[in-house]
């Protein structure tokens, strides 16, 4: 039940998997429109989204951590029997290549507030340590690569949430069940 096993995902690997896209989801959505608002002004909406977006990334970092940990002590379920092999290789690649994004924006956002001279917070309990000095050059370079991250989480979500969709519509195969409590979707 807790435990993942060669049919199907235990309770932990779920939450933390439905906690964690729940998470991008935010992360995704607050940075598309604090961006859109303008950097000077007296609208203070932008810094105040700045600094949440911040601090859930940390969460999101501490999650990953915590999810690749669970997922190294655990079985992964087998894949559908009946898939290609180049549909089996394209499924790795893009849950491998959602861990490499859970954190490489996180330490990428921590590097560009290092590099701006802003510290990070854990919810107002600690400042993390800065990763890098104050650079103008650096935080430019990082506001940049993490962009286009963001806009790669993105491409990764659509092609995960649309392959999802399509095992459980078109082919009617456990896959997506296997990521869903006991109760499941109905058909």
């Amino acid at each position: 039940m807790f435990k993942n096993t060669q049919q199907g995902y235990g309770i932990v690997a779920i939450v933390l998997h439905w906690g964690m896209a729940a998470l991008m989801i935010v992360l995704v959505a607050m940075g598309l429109y604090m961006v859109s608002l303008p950097d000077a002004g007296f609208d203070t909406r932008k810094i105040t989204l700045i600094l949440y977006h911040k601090e859930l990334g940390v969460l999101a970092l501490a999650l990953a951590i915590a999810r690749l940990c669970w997922r190294l002590g655990n079985v992964l379920p087998r894949l559908v029997d009946r898939l290609p092999d180049w549909q089996k290789v394209a499924a790795r690649f893009v849950h491998l290549s959602f861990y490499g994004l859970m954190f490489a924006l996180p330490i990428t956002g921590w590097i560009m507030s290092s590099s701006a001279g802003l510290s990070v917070s854990v919810f107002d309990w600690i400042d993390l340590p800065d990763l890098v000095s104050r650079d103008d050059d650096l935080f430019a370079l990082f506001i940049d690569i993490h962009k286009w991250l963001g806009y790669a989480l993105i491409g990764l979500m659509l092609v995960h949430i649309g392959a999802a969709l399509r095992h459980h519509f078109f082919f009617k195969d456990e896959t997506l069940k296997k990521m869903l409590p006991a109760s499941g979707l109905s058909d």
